[in-house]
């Protein structure tokens, strides 16, 4: 993660000079990623023919797979690549040692990572909005694209969940805008550099700056030195917007040669004052550059987060040309992302909300939006340590005070990878977190199997009562089996 600039661009350079002229067969090395499904829509679009494997495929990538007839081979087998395609391109779960990646070194086809292929097929010409942060890059993406989409821009848009009013993420538009969510993760084994140094942005939104995927970073001094990186990319003619709550966000923007322009709930140009975030929408009132406006904005997704999410959208649209009625509509008809404090049923009067936390912050603030959106109701909260962070020791001691909002907390084992097969000794101890936050009020439940925080939360279930489910993964389905059982048990 320490790459030399110029080495990479050589390399990337020699890559691209390697495609054919005319690149019709593109296949896709881990193709049911979020990042790549979004990517092989969009150059099925553009008129590709597109195909590709994984170990495995799931929803809603493998619906969206289906709709778009890719071809999806299951497993990667060199055989895969027949007939042979004019490029491949490889994502970032993909090690050196895959069968498939090494295929194509060995037959020479021509190879790019995700980034590169976004950048080379898709962002010619285009204005790129891009927002980069450890927590709130979907919500805040889509948020754009929509607020973009409902003024009439019509904005293409790529990002890593699915944005409720598209159905979709991604949105092949043919305006002037390119909406992109900007990842730190690195690119590809043989591109070592964060994804979101590939995009170029004219606009960037940072949100927050926190240590995550342990897996790469050492430590979150290298984690700063991937956004300073970014933020010496955007020259004077580029627009930088940073989150003034947050202290490290505003450290590795300091000396942005960009516009800078700041926004948050406590200080900063763009603020949020007026607060009320309970269901069942949010309201707040907004000061700009020291003027409070006159009119009130509505948020229907809740939560403190979620309001940050909005006022860095509104910064930076509102450098783009949108006008406060603009941005205002457009806010109020945001129906939010998938999987983000999403309400996907009730029944025997217990909510169900599906949720993609897996970092302590990210925890902590969705249980402090379900509380506020829920007042007064009893949360339940699952989790499944399912990321390379959360499944390691790293955040041991940050994840007991993250439950403090739930009543009850049930912990799923570490989720096992049998491409990152962590010793005892590095994994996260579940039976030590449950003590943690039992000590803290919250009764914990440290779980043997996925079965067994199914069983335990359906036993203490009671009408009143929001079952939360925490993973970055399928989670074995709970959140869907927990709700058919209580619909069995209402009659």
């Amino acid at each position: 993660m320490e790459p030399n600039a110029a080495a990479h661009d050589l390399a990337a350079q020699i890559r691209l000079a390697a495609m054919p002229a005319a690149v019709r067969h593109i296949y896709l090395v881990g193709i049911g990623g979020s990042a790549m499904t979004a990517l092989a829509g969009m150059l099925t679009a553009r008129g590709f023919r597109v195909s590709g494997s994984d170990l495995e495929v799931y929803e809603p990538a493998a619906s969206l797979l289906s709709r778009l007839k890719v071809e999806v081979r299951k497993g990667f087998n060199p055989h895969n690549l027949q007939p042979r395609p004019d490029l491949a391109v490889i994502g970032n779960v993909v090690t050196a040692a895959n069968p498939e990646a090494a295929a194509v070194l060995e037959l020479k086809i021509p190879y790019l990572s995700m980034p590169e292929t976004v950048r080379h097929f898709l962002l010619g010409g285009r204005r790129v909005l891009m927002v980069a942060g450890t927590h709130g890059k979907t919500t805040s993406s889509a948020m754009l694209a929509h607020v973009l989409a409902d003024a009439g821009r019509d904005p293409a848009m790529l990002i890593g969940g699915m944005a409720r009013d598209f159905g979709s993420n991604y949105r092949m538009g043919q305006g002037r805008d390119f909406v992109i969510e900007g990842d730190e993760y690195d690119s590809a084994f043989f591109d070592k550099r964060p994804k979101f140094l590939h995009y170029h942005p004219w606009g960037a939104i940072l949100t927050v700056v926190e240590f995550d995927h342990a897996d790469i970073y050492r430590d979150l001094e290298h984690v700063e030195s991937a956004f300073r990186a970014l933020v010496a990319q955007l020259d004077q003619t580029r627009r930088l917007v940073v989150c003034a709550d947050d202290p490290r966000a505003m450290m590795v923007s300091e000396g942005a040669r960009a516009l800078r322009l700041t926004f948050g709930l406590r200080r900063g140009d763009f603020l949020a004052v007026d607060i009320r975030a309970g269901a069942p929408a949010a309201r707040f009132a907004m000061v700009e550059r020291g003027r409070r406006l006159e009119r009130e904005f509505e948020l229907p997704v809740g939560g403190r987060m979620n309001i940050l999410n909005a006022l860095g959208a509104y910064a930076l649209l509102r450098e783009a040309g949108l006008d406060v009625e603009e941005i205002a509509r457009g806010l109020a008809s945001f129906s939010g992302v998938a999987r983000r404090q999403e309400l996907i049923g009730e029944a025997a009067g217990v909510a169900v909300v599906d949720d993609f936390a897996h970092h302590p912050t990210a925890i902590r603030a969705t249980l402090d939006a379900v509380a506020e959106r829920f007042a007064g109701r009893r949360i339940l909260a699952a989790f499944e340590p399912r990321s390379n962070t959360s499944r390691r020791r790293v955040f041991q001691d940050q994840f007991a005070l993250a439950f403090d909002r739930a009543a009850r907390v049930y912990l799923a084992p570490v989720y096992f990878k049998e491409n990152d097969p962590l010793p005892a000794a590095q994994r996260l101890d579940t039976q030590e977190l449950a003590r943690a936050v039992s000590a803290r009020g919250p009764a914990a439940y440290a779980c043997a199997r996925d079965a067994e925080v199914l069983d335990r939360m359906l036993g203490e279930a009671r009408s009143g009562d929001v079952a939360v489910f925490m993973s970055n993964g399928p989670f074995g389905n709970l959140k869907d089996r927990f709700l058919a059982a209580l619909k069995a048990r209402a009659g």
